[in-house]
């Protein structure tokens, strides 16, 4: 066992390392080369398209699109946008031309400087216009982040925090807000000009481009661009509120704010908005295009509570791998001795702990069909999770290739059918099922159903409020397509070859009349042993859950798979080992009914994942928006219906090898 798991750690740091080692080479993807006008060649190109992505929220679930809050349109013979993947759709992602385009300069050279990009004017009397402006306050008022990409990297706000630590965002503010009370947002704390008059709101209309380019010879590509231009290693952005003269604009010198009152928002007449930039550019020798991602995964948490985290999961799972072993080779191994020494015995013995329940240990539970069922739908899960970690562990799956982590996921889940209809007949089978062909239907139908429902469900909201998360119509009939097309027909073929295998023989027979169960003890009882199954497990992820949870809701990146791939394991060997031990207690206790508890002695794990959603939705997010709020539970059900199946399932398997392992070493008459 301990040679086991040294190898398991072994091989889980190795993939931690490769995979900060070698996920920037990735197929498909290679860098573009830029140089100055003049010398526009096929080698390189001299105007930098920027797109811009949805507009997201920590005070609001519902994201929008960049036209939503009345910007600059872009440009007629702007770039056109890169061709979203499904994943990128369903995540609600919607990349869009924008009317920023940089020209390569050279550092040294005249930078691009108060650019203007386009004007918005609303007037009094105009139902619209005011239609507009609220709808831009209202961005403002609920701190809304815009996202810009430049050469595919994410346009960055970079500052120094507390400790004197440099930190960087994906993202940057609309505008900020000062309240009745002269209360600021944080993101009023940007502008130094911001005079923070009470109930106003401050359009950070200018924005300043900072474009960090390597230029030199780069052996791995083969080109060299010394003198001539380079590639983009970074573009980091300042936003700025300034109110431009009537005359022109204006971005040099102090400036007073750009400010729309928040009590009568045109009494003052029209409100003009002029939106501005600045580009400059900045020469390095010491950082590469294929280190480029570093200073934005170097901004994550630390690494040092990664691991202080899988420290603390290991001794977890140590502490229960001590007592399954002593379990398997102590307690159960001198059972199994005393056992087989009283049938060899002359004089007849009677049976004690869990040998008593043999007659009945393998007899089929209630709701056999709905067991079957959500086990190979968690198989269907716990493959696809396991494959899509170990392509993301190899970068594939490298935020560079946006949506790919999401659209990996649901082309896997599909094709996985077959393993799912294949298990859920087998072990329908073995409890003497005869109606294969609903349980084969329920396999394909019922929990991808229920996750399809709740998502219809929040897309209906969606939809009402001109979301960009609002799935169109034609990817909810292509989603409709990949499961009744691929994911039901090989769920059919999966669960013939099941169908088809001999039904699984059990190594004890099963009595005609049930055994009764003696009043079982507090800590025998079913609700309490499930209830302590799932705090091991959540144990041992609680920290992991924390990163995934930011990265989900408050728009952070995240690139920790060879940490997520070892706490998965370890979640798999705590479920297995947690089940397994109460699984052992209960039937020497005489309590033979395993089957449902063992799934939902692990399953409950997800319990304790939906209250630490809570948790993270009371104490990280601003939410107060009833629509919000249904929307953030919503997708959570999601999240911890389809972890719960997932864990239920490890329980369940790790359980039925041990009772079938215990009871095939045992002499039985």
């Amino acid at each position: 066992m301990s040679r086991y798991i040294q190898l398991t750690l072994a091989v889980c740091v190795f993939i931690v390392q490769t995979d900060v080692s070698f996920s920037f080479y990735l197929p498909g993807l290679a860098p573009v080369n830029y140089c100055e006008k003049e010398k526009e060649s096929e080698r390189c190109k001299s105007k930098i398209p920027v797109f811009v992505n949805r507009l997201t929220s920590l005070e609001s679930v519902i994201p929008y699109d960049y036209s939503y809050f009345d910007f600059c349109e872009p440009k007629e013979k702007s770039a056109p946008p890169p061709v979203e993947n499904l994943g990128q759709v369903v995540f609600g992602q919607r990349i869009q031309s924008s009317p920023y385009e940089f020209l390569f300069e050279p550092a040294g050279r005249t930078p691009q400087t108060c650019v203007k990009v386009c004007e918005r004017s609303y007037n009094s009397g105009d139902d619209k216009n005011n239609g507009k402006l609220t709808n831009l306050k209202r961005a403002i008022f609920l701190d809304y982040q815009h996202h810009f990409i430049v050469d595919n990297m994410p346009v960055t706000l970079c500052y120094m925090t507390d400790p004197g630590e440099r930190s960087c965002n994906n993202g940057f503010p609309v505008g900020c807000y000062v309240d009745a009370q002269n209360r600021a947002k944080p993101s009023c704390y940007l502008g130094s000009n911001l005079a923070h008059k009470s109930d106003v709101y401050y359009v950070y209309n200018h924005l300043d481009f900072n474009i960090t380019y390597h230029s030199g010879v780069n052996e791995a590509w083969g080109s060299s661009f010394q003198g001539n231009g380079g590639r983009i290693i970074r573009v980091q952005v300042t936003p700025r509120s300034i109110q431009h003269p009537a005359d022109g604009v204006r971005c040099d010198g102090p400036q007073p704010a750009m400010e729309i009152s928040g009590r009568d928002q045109l009494a003052g007449g029209a409100v003009r908005v002029q939106y501005t930039y600045s580009v400059t550019f900045h020469e390095t020798h010491d950082l590469k295009w294929s280190s480029r991602w570093d200073y934005l995964l170097d901004s994550l948490p630390n690494a040092n509570i990664q691991w202080f985290s899988i420290l603390n999961s290991l001794v977890i799972v140590l502490f229960l791998s001590g007592m399954v072993a002593m379990i398997m080779l102590r307690t159960l191994h001198k059972d199994i001795a005393r056992y087989n020494q009283i049938e060899s015995g002359d004089d007849s013995q009677e049976e004690f702990g869990w040998k008593l329940v043999h007659g009945d240990v393998f007899r089929p539970p209630r709701h056999g069909m709905l067991l079957s069922v959500l086990v190979g739908s968690g198989v269907q899960v716990l493959s696809m999770m396991l494959i899509t970690l170990v392509f993301a562990c190899l970068g594939f799956l490298s935020p560079a290739n946006r949506g790919s982590l999401m659209t990996c996921g649901l082309v896997l889940y599909v094709c996985l059918g077959t393993p799912a209809g294949y298990v859920a007949a087998r072990i329908y089978k073995s409890f003497g099922g005869e109606k294969w062909g609903l349980n084969v239907l329920l396999t394909s139908t019922l929990c991808p159903g229920i996750v399809f429902s709740i998502t219809l469900l929040l897309n209906f909201v969606l939809w009402a409020h001109g979301s960009s998360a609002a799935l169109p119509f034609l990817t909810i009939l292509a989603l409709i397509g990949l499961w009744f097309g691929v994911s039901v027909p090989l769920t059919f073929v999966g669960a013939y070859f099941g169908f088809k295998k001999r039904v699984l023989e059990h190594p004890v027979r099963t009595n005609q009349i049930p055994r009764q169960i003696p009043e079982q003890s507090i800590y025998t009882r079913p609700v309490p042993c499930v209830l302590m199954g799932g705090i091991l497990p959540f144990g041992c992820i609680f920290v992991q859950l924390f990163f995934i949870l930011s990265s989900i809701w408050s728009s952070q990146m995240y690139y920790m798979f060879g940490f997520l791939f070892l706490v998965f394991v370890i979640l798999v060997i705590t479920c297995s080992e947690t089940t397994i031990l109460l699984c052992y207690f209960h039937l020497c206790a005489e309590d033979y009914h395993w089957w449902w508890r063992s799934f939902m002695t692990s399953g409950f794990t997800a319990f304790y994942l939906f209250i630490y959603c809570c948790h993270y939705f009371a104490t990280k997010l601003s939410i107060v928006d009833p629509t919000s709020i249904f929307l953030y539970f919503g997708y959570t059900a999601i999240m911890v219906f389809l972890f719960f199946i997932m864990t239920g399932t490890i329980g369940y398997l790790a359980c039925f090898w041990f009772v079938r392992k215990i009871y095939s070493v045992v002499k039985v008459d």
